[in-house]
């Protein structure tokens, strides 16, 4: 059962991604026909999360920052909801090369932006170490 300060830890997290994600999607940011504001914040809430995820382990961190951060706040701000519907929207206007690009660009990009997270941090506490 989650504690109450669980739960606030939790809700503090996702209003914060829920705002920095409603500002970022707020002005339509289009390349070419593809529109790249959902891209954007789901390739940044991976690179937090891979940044995180090395340093909760690193520092040994409580699990109410695992509920503020990964879950509050990179859940919130990444939307798998939103990517479905551009990319829904984009097979009904026959646009299949940018189904493809998009399909591949979310996943793709949000991937590689959490294994890059995690190789930064890895480098910065390296080098921090040394």
């Amino acid at each position: 059962m989650m504690k109450g300060i669980e739960f606030a830890f939790l809700a503090v997290g996702a209003v914060a991604g829920a705002f920095v994600r409603y500002r970022m999607a707020e002005s339509p940011l289009i390349f070419g026909t593809l529109p790249v504001n959902i891209l954007l914040v789901n390739v940044m809430g991976s690179f937090i999360l891979g940044v995180f995820s090395i340093l909760a382990v690193l520092w040994n961190l409580d699990v109410r920052y695992s509920l503020l951060i990964a879950m509050g706040f990179c859940g919130s701000l990444t939307t798998m909801s939103s990517f479905a519907l551009e990319t829904g929207n984009m097979i009904d206007n026959r646009q299949f090369g940018n189904v493809a690009l998009n399909i591949l660009a979310n996943v793709g990009l949000s991937i590689g932006a959490v294994m890059g997270g995690r190789s930064l941090a890895g480098l910065v506490i390296k080098g921090g170490l040394d």
